[in-house]
C-alpha cells in the first residue's frame, strides 16, 4: 500500500474503532511519525515502516489489539529513539485515560446531583 492511501486508512480507522482519549494520542502521534518519515530514500527503512503501519492498521480494524503486549523481540531491537518515544506514548495514553476517568466522574456527580 502506498503511504498517503495507509495513512488515511490509519485515522479513518481511529476515528471507527477508537475510543476519544485514545484517538486523542494516536492521531498525532501517526501524523508525526508519517511527516517525520516522508524524505526518507532508504527503500530497506521505507518498506519496514509501511509494512508496520499496514501491520497496525489491520490489527485495529480486527479488534484483535486489545491487550496485547509488544513482542519483546520487536523491543529489544528498538532503538534508545524508539524506546523514548514508546514511553511518551505509553504516558500520554496514561494521561488521556485519566483525564476521561475524572471527566465521567464529573459527570457522574453532575447526574446524580441534578435528579
Amino acid at each position: 500500500m502506498q503511504p498517503l492511501p495507509l495513512y488515511r486508512l490509519i485515522l479513518r480507522t481511529h476515528r471507527l474503532k477508537l475510543p476519544d482519549h485514545l484517538r486523542a494520542v494516536g492521531d498525532p502521534y501517526v501524523k508525526s511519525e508519517f511527516r517525520l518519515h516522508k524524505d526518507i530514500d532508504n527503500p530497506i527503512h521505507i518498506v519496514g515502516f509501511l509494512t508496520e503501519w499496514q501491520k497496525y492498521a489491520q490489527d485495529l480494524q480486527g479488534e484483535g489489539w486489545r491487550g496485547v503486549k509488544i513482542d519483546k523481540d520487536k523491543v529489544d531491537k528498538m532503538s534508545d529513539e524508539q524506546l523514548g518515544q514508546l514511553y511518551e506514548l505509553m504516558q500520554a495514553a496514561r494521561d488521556q485515560q485519566e483525564a476521561k476517568e475524572v471527566s465521567d466522574a464529573h459527570e457522574l456527580i453532575d447526574r446524580i446531583i441534578s435528579k
